[in-house]
């Protein structure tokens, strides 16, 4: 006899691999009334705010039996074993690899037959149509919680943002190059929108992400104040959705100020960039393209200079934005 619970195994990637994964929740809930998550530690409080999930387990924590199927998005062997140690009996995940044979249906990721275009939540979604499952609404979710807002209003408050206000997100995941990336184009960026639009603009990052915040609010003068560091992951949340948009590089935040329906311009800088995989999927979305001319081997993971951030593409950025913009809303 079946459970009426359906596991998600989605431990590994980034933010927004995560909160992209919550589409495969959402589609499985078409046919078991729960769905719980297990997904990295860092990325509980996430998981917690997709409302398709009802339960969040941090990996290497205590899984509770009693499932009938299971998706594995993120595989890796651990991964992998998860569901076939908890003795679940419908165990869907990637074909091709060695621990595959783990797995009681398979699927081929669409980026290994040469899709290079297809939205990264419908090469998702290919997991849970292996169960008869899909969603007709693509775009992820994420709620903020009370408290969320509680803490985002105060953040306004101490820094004296009673009006609109725009949110630039200026990292992404692989900022771990902090030293070598650029402040140049976004202070150019910043600079421009407030002498179009005289709006305020808070720079958001991790804690590691503050130098740059800083550096960008210090270049970019007054009106530009940085919250690196300040904001959880919730809390960024909560900011998106009262913000009048946000810009963000291609990113977790990126994605996740979509999903509250933020009016957001997705940055892909780079050539190596895959805009139509990784686009945010929201309300009022737009993305700005590469435009710099990247030399081939020039990729996030080994750029030495990223001079395509230096020199972003500040009037497209803006052109954008003034496309998700309609004068009744502000």
């Amino acid at each position: 006899m079946g459970s009426d619970r359906a596991l998600l195994v989605a431990a590994g990637g980034g933010l927004g691999d995560t909160l992209l994964a919550g589409v495969v929740a959402r589609a499985l809930r078409a046919r078991w009334p729960a769905v719980d998550a297990v997904v990295l530690p860092a990325h509980a409080d996430l998981a917690r705010r997709i409302p398709e999930l009802d339960a969040v387990v941090p990996w290497g924590a205590k899984l509770a039996a009693g499932y009938d199927a299971a998706v594995v998005t993120w595989a890796t062997l651990g991964t992998a074993l998860l569901p076939w140690r908890a003795r679940i009996a419908q165990r869907v995940g990637q074909a091709r690899r060695l621990y595959s044979g783990l797995f009681t249906q398979r699927v081929v990721v669409r980026s290994e037959l040469g899709d290079r275009t297809s939205h990264w939540t419908q090469i998702l979604l290919d997991y849970a149509r292996a169960l008869g499952c899909d969603a007709a609404d693509a775009r992820p979710a994420f709620v903020p919680t009370a408290q969320d807002r509680e803490v985002a209003n105060a953040l306004l408050r101490v820094h004296d943002v009673e009006g609109p206000f725009v949110i630039l997100h200026p990292t992404r995941g692989l900022s771990a190059q902090r030293a070598r990336w650029p402040v140049d184009g976004f202070v150019e960026l910043t600079q421009a929108l407030r002498a179009r639009d005289d709006v305020r603009v808070l720079v958001t990052g991790t804690a590691q992400d503050a130098p740059i915040a800083e550096a960008i609010a210090d270049r970019s003068g007054r009106g530009v104040t940085p919250v690196a560091g300040a904001t959880t992951i919730g809390t960024f949340g909560a900011l998106a959705e009262r913000a009048r948009a946000v810009l963000a590089m291609d990113s977790g935040p990126m994605h996740v100020a979509a999903a509250v329906g933020a009016p957001t311009v997705g940055i892909f800088a780079l050539q190596s960039d895959e805009p139509d995989r990784w686009a945010p999927l929201g309300a009022r979305v737009a993305v700005v393209r590469a435009t710099y001319p990247c030399p081939s081997g020039h990729r996030k993971e080994t750029c030495p200079d990223f001079a395509c951030v230096r020199e972003l593409d500040t009037r497209g950025i803006l052109r954008a934005l003034d496309g998700l913009l309609i004068p009744a809303d502000h």
